[in-house]
């Protein structure tokens, strides 16, 4: 009987003592993406204009009175007259596009083509390519801080490129699925749709300087006049504003149910405009005051995975990627 309790004492003795198995890292979420939008039950506002099929990426220019915007079969830039929204000309691409912003007002258009992995510079408004630089797999989004350098959120790659005089000067790896990008002076935003963060990166030292929560599944930044950045939680349904000069945590928060996907700002008004893919409307939110509300909600056409807004009216153009239109919605 003692040998029993003996051995008995050994193993439980080398149970206690024995190093645990190592337990694999958590499984990231999968990246938060616009819903599949429903059948219409309310006529979209504004000009219906055919543009070509599966619009996605669209931004608009007040100098040059151009609105660009992607489409596939074959790939390519649609640029439309700002007034009418009609197809002015095409510039074929190496592959296709999800979002586009303006280096500057009157261009170039910045293209993050991700089939080729380039980034392309577009002039306005004769649509040539001026540039074509190799940034890494699927480059999703690309912005311009206030001393030049561009920043390429590479999806695929996990990676972010730094472009200055048409070459890759800096890559940043600590990101897993970067995204939308936004820049605030020499500050950068970006949104990594994995980790479901914010991270924040000086241009003029390449280094990161912040890195917060935002949400429970971002997809897109942009930065208003007062120099916050402004996140889009698809995922969690709202809206996050953070100070990038004391970037602990979120400014607040406003809610808005119906998966926003699309974002674009107007300075000019102080306004920002989110497409509800889940609810085919584009939603418009005052900015002026000391919480975000919404002021106004309009029917969109189907699917309106993005939008835009003419700084010099105020107009709005929302992609129609289901039917391979663009409303264009006048200023109220």
């Amino acid at each position: 009987m003692r040998r029993l309790f003996a051995l008995l004492g050994i193993g439980l003795l080398a149970t206690a003592c024995s190093t645990p198995a190592p337990q694999p890292p958590p499984q990231l979420p999968p990246a938060a993406e616009p819903a599949v939008a429903p059948g219409l039950t309310a006529t979209p506002a504004g000009v219906i204009v055919q543009v070509g099929d599966e619009p996605e990426g669209i931004v608009a220019d007040g100098v040059s009175r151009r609105v660009a915007v992607g489409l596939r079969n074959p790939d390519r830039l649609g640029l439309l007259d700002a007034a009418s929204g009609a197809v002015v000309t095409t510039v074929p691409l190496p592959g296709h596009l999800r979002h586009l912003q303006l280096a500057a007002p009157g261009g170039p258009v910045l293209v993050p083509d991700e089939d080729s992995g380039r980034l392309l510079t577009v002039a306005l408004p004769s649509g040539k390519i001026t540039s074509s630089v190799p940034t890494g797999a699927s480059p999703h989004d690309a912005t311009r801080a206030a001393d030049g350098r561009v920043f390429a959120a590479n999806e695929a790659g996990g990676s972010v490129a730094v472009v200055e005089n048409g070459k890759v000067l800096h890559t940043f790896t600590d990101v897993t699925q970067p995204a939308g990008l936004a820049p605030v002076g020499n500050l950068v935003g970006l949104v990594d749709v994995r980790q479901n963060d914010l991270s924040v990166y000086d241009a003029a030292t390449l280094t990161r300087v912040a890195r917060l929560p935002a949400g429970a599944g971002p997809t897109h930044v942009v930065a208003d006049r007062r120099g916050h950045f402004v996140v889009i939680d698809t995922r969690g349904g709202g809206v996050l504003t953070f100070d990038p000069a004391a970037p602990a945590h979120a400014l607040g928060r406003l809610a808005l149910p119906g998966t926003p996907y699309g974002v674009a700002y107007d300075a000019t008004r102080d306004r920002l405009w989110v497409t509800l893919t889940a609810k085919n409307q584009l939603v418009g939110i005052d900015l002026t005051g000391p919480a975000p509300r919404v002021i106004s909600t309009i029917p969109t056409v189907r699917q309106p995975n993005t939008v835009a807004v003419d700084p010099a009216t105020g107009t709005r153009y929302v992609t129609g990627t289901a039917n391979g239109v663009v409303e264009v919605i006048p200023p109220s």
